[in-house]
């Protein structure tokens, strides 16, 4: 048995928020549920702790109200043209092979049967908006010779791979809002070869983190995502499309689940400095904002005009008329922020992204 089948193999006793701790370590999106004799008796993907959690269950839970029951898996003796056939029509990272007593001898992973490039969920033709003029000020000094956008993640500027996550799924017009060292950005997609749009919007001093949206009022009649020029988000789009119109909401916010220990241990005291209890070490868990959003086309009558104004700002305003705000959890490594140092995460086919 290999590391990397040893590191998804849990049993179901763990806790939801243990899982997901599993996924991260491993680095991959399906865990296999087994018993003591690793006989395997269930599966489970980020997307459906994502699910649980929109459910409003808890982290603590145990892992064995979260997993399917009834999981797919291949024989040994299995066909590569079948688990192949199995892998596309399910849309699985993984499958488990067990033997003929259902003990998991191995595994197939995506990335190890297909080389080429498959096609991804539901295709969806919505504009893209990305915030790409501010000066990259956590980035210094690197920002202070190229722009944040063109700032490289691997081989590519982090902007491109933006751009690139979304046409995957069928978007082809992008708008660019642009202010600091904006002929660069615009002197690099001039030079490069694309199957997409690029439309500017040139702030003429910086107007926040949404200040710019009201530039498209005529321009967007659609809904429309809004990206950070900083993060990419591994998720599946459409998917977070559908539960944005499932649940008729005005914004939808990507957030990231987000695990911090104190490693300390925390104090609670009483009027006069009593001390009331003392937690050693504790755990918090979070959902926190991405920086990916999607919009309905009428929040951009709601932008002032020529004015800073951040999106947070238009959340705030929209929460105080009771205007429905929803939010889509992602996994932790499914968020790449590089200006805070996140992890980028490996290509796969899994459209059940947490």
């Amino acid at each position: 048995m290999t590391d990397k089948l040893k590191k998804i193999m849990v049993t179901r006793e763990i806790t939801v928020k243990q899982a997901l701790q599993r996924m991260d370590k491993a680095g991959q999106k399906t865990l296999l549920v087994v018993d003591g004799h690793n006989r395997l008796s269930g599966t489970v993907t980020d997307g459906d702790i994502r699910r649980w959690i929109l459910k409003g269950r808890g982290l603590e839970d145990d892992l064995s109200k979260v997993m399917h029951r009834d999981p797919i898996y291949m024989s040994e003796g299995y066909s590569m043209e079948e688990a192949r056939r199995i892998m596309v029509s399910h849309k699985l990272e993984c499958v488990p092979v067990v033997s003929a007593g259902k003990v998991v001898v191995s595994a197939l992973w995506w990335l190890d049967l297909f080389t080429e490039e498959v096609e991804v969920g539901k295709k969806i033709d919505l504009p893209v908006v990305i915030m790409a003029g501010g000066k990259g000020s956590r980035l210094y000094p690197f920002t202070h010779i190229l722009p944040k956008p063109l700032m490289l993640v691997g081989e590519k500027p982090v902007i491109e791979m933006i751009i690139d996550k979304f046409a995957r799924y069928g978007c082809g017009k992008f708008y660019l809002s642009i202010n600091y060292k904006s002929s660069i950005i615009k002197a690099y997609f001039n030079d490069i070869d694309r199957e997409y749009s690029v439309q500017y919007i040139e702030e003429k001093s910086p107007l926040g983190t949404a200040g710019s949206l009201h530039m498209l009022k005529s321009k967007i009649r659609s809904r429309f995502f809004l990206s950070n020029c900083d993060v990419v988000i591994d998720a599946d789009y459409s998917d977070i499309l559908q539960f944005h119109n499932a649940n008729r909401n005005k914004i939808t916010l990507v957030c990231s689940m987000k695990h911090y220990t104190i490693p300390y241990g925390v104090c609670r005291i009483s009027n006069g400095g009593t001390l009331k209890s003392i937690s050693e070490k504790p755990e918090y868990d979070f959902l926190v904002n991405s920086g990916l959003y999607l919009l309905d086309a009428d929040t951009l009558n709601d932008i002032p005009k020529n004015k800073p104004y951040h999106i947070t700002d238009l959340i705030n305003s929209y929460l105080k008329k009771h205007k429905k705000i929803g939010v889509y959890p992602i996994s932790e490594r499914s968020w790449v922020d590089i200006g805070h140092g996140q992890t980028a995460v490996p290509e796969c086919p899994n459209h059940e992204n947490l």
